[in-house]
């Protein structure tokens, strides 16, 4: 059941169909992913140490979602899921995996994206950060999954680091001469922010669908050496990070070395903050912010790379768990959906939702049907701050790294299969009253656990791309 309470005095709602504007009014869409930030690193969802102002003020302008789940605990797989509408017992992408000698496994021909959706409903789309989905020219290459303009990283571990000596803009590699060697001269998320600002710019007079996988705060630690980074300096118990600073993986994947590795975290998610502020203020510039839905998320929960310590800062919240782990801190992230005049200011749901909703909700909106299968459910009337919403029966989650790693949401109730390539271990929570998931209570409701063991068995579909365990013997 949808609950939803006004937490701040704003804007009222005007609930109507599309089919009553016209082609003029057609909402944009902004949609931007943090990569790796936790669900308690913006103040306005509990952050303490730092605060993330125009985020928060988006905030006030629009709807906080506290119970919704990235695709999985990973970058592509987790953003496959946001692209398909598939959970990743389905999606055709499961894992991160690298394919030389730039990118990861792609996104098949055939596949229906968010882009598709909209580019059928007469969108222009732009795609400007981290893509991960397809290496360039391969048939996940972004011009191939119905994105107009791409700029930014092809490849997510090369987008491991901030001063790269390239760069795409859709098939064309742009170098960057000003970072080679060990040259710090172009910092990527600054350049790549500029070119999703000039794409509102140059699309203002038309319908559009903005994807922001913004590379931040996920590690290296490294940020410009600006007023913002030197405020920080000093204020944090600092454990230096050696990283990698030359060799065969300097800035090929590894991560550089970093004196402040809290400094430079807080700097990092203020620049990040900075960049939504920027964005909000171009729409207004062009005249069209009271006319974009714009969603903030995060990819999955808050990494330990790089010397980063989310526990300092705590990035999960209340939550146990981080990136890679199918625990509530791995997965839930902060959301925010802002639409003037529409999503009802200042107003908080714990309505659960999920990546894979994202595709039927922008369908609903744009009254567009999907012609492909989905496992999601469009979660429009909550955002639109309606009573009436259709919920979930469950919720699925695969891992394919660290022995594999399963877990299954239904309701209060929560069951992880861990360990599966080695010596599987179920776990069972009731995260209504344990939302930290301390306690497993597997052997008081071994009932329940096999209700749950049922949905996670057929919600994995065998994709001989993705062996999750042995199939053939465990199936």
């Amino acid at each position: 059941m949808l609950k939803s309470k006004i937490i701040f005095m704003g804007l009222g709602l005007n609930c109507f169909s599309l089919l009553q504007l016209g082609a003029r009014q057609q909402p944009n869409v902004v949609f931007i992913v943090a990569d790796d930030l936790g669900y308690g690193d913006l103040s306005c969802f509990g952050q303490e140490k730092f605060e993330t102002p125009n985020i928060d003020r988006l905030a006030l302008t629009g709807m906080r979602c506290t119970h919704t789940y990235a695709g999985t605990t990973v970058s592509a797989p987790s953003r496959a899921c946001l692209m398909t509408g598939l959970h990743t017992g389905h999606a055709p992408i499961r894992g991160n995996r690298e394919l030389e000698p730039e990118g990861q496994f792609p996104l098949p021909k055939n596949a229906y994206t968010l882009f598709h959706l909209f580019k059928d409903a007469g969108y222009a789309t732009g795609a400007f950060g981290k893509w991960g989905l397809g290496y360039p020219g391969s048939e996940g290459d972004p011009n191939h999954q119905g994105v107009d303009e791409f700029f930014g990283y092809n490849c997510q571990r090369l987008a491991h680091n901030y001063y790269p000596d390239h760069l795409w803009h859709n098939r064309t590699r742009v170098d960057l001469p000003e970072n080679a060697g060990r040259n710090y001269g172009t910092y990527a998320q600054d350049l790549i922010q500029q070119q999703a600002l000039n794409f509102i710019a140059k699309n203002k007079s038309k319908p559009f669908f903005l994807y922001v996988p913004v590379i931040l705060p996920h590690a290296e630690l490294v940020v410009p050496e600006d007023s913002v980074f030197e405020r920080f300096k000093g204020k944090f118990p600092e454990i230096p990070y050696k990283g990698v600073d030359s060799g065969a993986t300097f800035r090929k994947g590894g991560y550089a070395s970093q004196e402040y590795p809290k400094a430079a975290y807080a700097a990092m998610v203020t620049r990040l903050d900075k960049y939504v502020g920027e964005i909000v203020e171009e729409l207004k510039k062009q005249g069209i912010c009271d006319n974009t839905l714009i969603v903030f998320t995060s990819d999955n929960g808050p990494h330990k790379e790089g010397g980063n310590d989310p526990d300092f800062f705590d990035s999960n919240g209340m939550y146990r768990g981080y990136k890679c782990d199918l625990y509530e801190g791995g997965i839930r992230v902060p959301t925010i959906v802002s639409w003037q005049g529409h999503v009802p200011a200042g107003t908080e749901t714990d309505f659960a939702f999920s990546f894979w909703d994202y595709l039927p909700t922008f369908a609903e909106l744009l009254d567009r049907k999907i012609p492909v299968k989905t496992d999601g459910i469009s979660v429009l009337p909550t955002l639109l701050g309606q009573k009436e919403q259709k919920a979930h029966d469950f919720f699925y989650f695969e891992f394919h790294e660290l022995n594999g790693r399963q877990a299954v949401v239904q309701e209060n109730w929560k069951l992880l299969h861990l360990n599966l390539q080695k010596e599987p271990v179920y776990e069972l929570y009731n995260i209504a009253s344990d939302p930290s998931e301390v306690h497993n209570v597997i052997f008081l409701y071994s009932e329940k656990a096999e209700e749950l063991k049922k949905i996670m068995q057929d919600a994995h579909a065998t994709d001989p791309n993705w062996p999750l365990f042995n199939e053939e013997k465990d199936r």
